[in-house]
Order: structure tokens, then sequence, then C-alpha cells
């Protein structure tokens, strides 16, 4: 199965557009877990157990597991994944931008060491730097086009024959660049007029769309912007407020239970305005 028909089953499935980000920072994790040797990986298979229900998607961030030397825990929460949710895609979060040979490794990184159905990737440099993933041609290539960060229109607004590039972009990606029919774009919910735009361009195209919950993104100016005509199209998604949704872990609250209860209401707040 590619993943775009993962994606497309999981989205009918689990009746949702939300994408769970795994983002494990040990400095926030219950007092139980910090001292644990595995704590990043079981906090990580912890969220996922409870939220798997409710998403369409997971999407880890590369960094906060290298940052602790834990790839090995990656590792582990991808096989965990593919063992226990295999109709889930998990998208690496990796934002990866070289060429050539490098490109081709970091490839090899996402999809056979990890095991990612998808990679985000950085098209700063052009076909070059994405050819290499396509060369995987059931796995996605998520390229990054108008970013959920105020600075991204430092280099995203500027005019390329009269039109922004983030648009220049999502025209290349959906007309030249998708070879195989797996790639998607990366589009913040913090610039719905912009995600209306990309979706005009690239028709029903997924679209990767952070910014909810800690961002500050309106899940209703989201959905009705980035939605495809069948109510499908994004993985729209949350982090920080669905692994961290207990505000005090002194109370006792169980973590796990707090982020399937946030996911659950996002969830919920997103179909709202589906249509």
């Amino acid at each position: 199965m590619t993943f775009i028909e993962k994606l497309s089953a999981a989205w009918r499935s689990n009746d949702s557009l939300l994408c769970v980000g795994l983002d494990p920072d040990p400095a926030r994790f219950p007092p139980h877990l910090r001292d644990q040797p595995d704590a990043i990986a079981r906090f990580c298979i912890s969220i996922i157990d409870a939220t798997a229900a409710t998403a369409c998607a997971f999407k880890p961030q590369i960094a906060y597991f290298a940052a602790e030397r834990a790839e090995d825990q990656l590792e582990a929460v991808c096989a965990y994944l593919r063992q226990h949710y295999p109709h889930l895609p998990i998208v690496l979060d990796a934002k990866r931008g070289d060429i050539g040979a490098t490109a081709g490794q970091y490839a090899r990184e996402a999809f056979e060491r990890y095991g990612a159905d998808a990679v985000t990737v950085n098209p700063y440099m052009g076909y070059d730097s994405i050819a290499p993933y396509l060369e995987w041609t059931d796995r996605g290539a998520i390229v990054l086009c108008r970013t959920s960060n105020p600075g991204g229109s430092d280099l995203q607004f500027l005019q390329v024959d009269g039109v922004p590039l983030y648009q220049h972009v999502a025209r290349l990606v959906s007309e030249k660049w998708n070879t195989n029919g797996q790639c998607a774009l990366v589009v913040g919910a913090t610039f719905p007029h912009e995600l209306a735009q990309v979706r005009a361009i690239v028709g029903d195209m997924p679209l990767l769309v952070p910014g909810i919950g800690a961002q500050g993104g309106d899940v209703q100016a989201t959905v009705g912007a980035g939605k495809t005509a069948d109510s499908f199209g994004m993985m729209i998604n949350s982090s920080r407020a669905i692994l961290y949704a207990t505000p005090d872990l002194s109370l006792g609250e169980d973590f796990a239970q707090a982020a399937a209860r946030v996911a659950e209401a996002t969830r919920s707040e997103i179909n709202r305005y589906r249509g």
C-alpha cells in the first residue's frame, strides 16, 4: 500500500484529519518516567496507544530524538507503530534538504531505518533535493511550501514571475515533481488565506498542516481553507497541546488519558467544520 493509499484509508477508518506530532521533551515528562533509560520510547508509545483511535497519522520529529541521542528509541517507536497500527502512516518530520548521494542516504534513513511512510523535505535546492525520495515509489515526499512560522514570509513571499514563491513551489510540486503521485505539501494553519491559495493550485493533493494547538491556528478557518471537496485532504497536526495536555503533572492526572481527551476534542472540533 502506498503512502497516499494508507493516508486515504486512515482518514476514513478513523473519521479524522488529526495528525499527532511526537515531539518528546524529557523535561516535561511525568516524574515516574524521567529517570528511565527508555523514557522517550515509553512516553511516545503511551501517547500512541491513547490517541491512535482518533488520529489519521503520527509525525515523529527527528530532532527531539537525536538531541537526546535517542535515535534507537525512535526506531523502537516506529517499529511499534508498524506492528500495532500498520494502517496509520508514519510521517518522519526531518525537513531534509540536500542533494545527490547525500539525499539518497537521508531517504534510506527515513524509509529503511525508521520505516516511515513519508518524510518532510526542503525544496530550496530544487528538484535535485526531491528526486532521491521519489525513487521510493510507494513512499511520500512532503515538501515545505508555506510554513507556519512568521519568518517564513522572508522568502516564501518573494515574487517569482509575479506570484509569491510559495505558490510557485505548489505548482512545481503538483505539476512537475509529483511523478509518483505520492507528494504532499506543508502549509501552516496560521495562514488560512495562503492555505486556500495552495488548495486552489494543487487540487486534491494532501496537505500537512501544522500550527493549531500551541501555535494558535484557527481550526474553523483551517478546515474551511484546506479541505478537499470530499472533506478530507489534510493532516492537521497538533503536538504539544496533546503531548503535554496535563497542566500540572503533580496533580496526578494520567498524561496518556489527558492526551486522549485532548486528541478526541481536537478531532471533534475539526469534524464540526468539515461539513
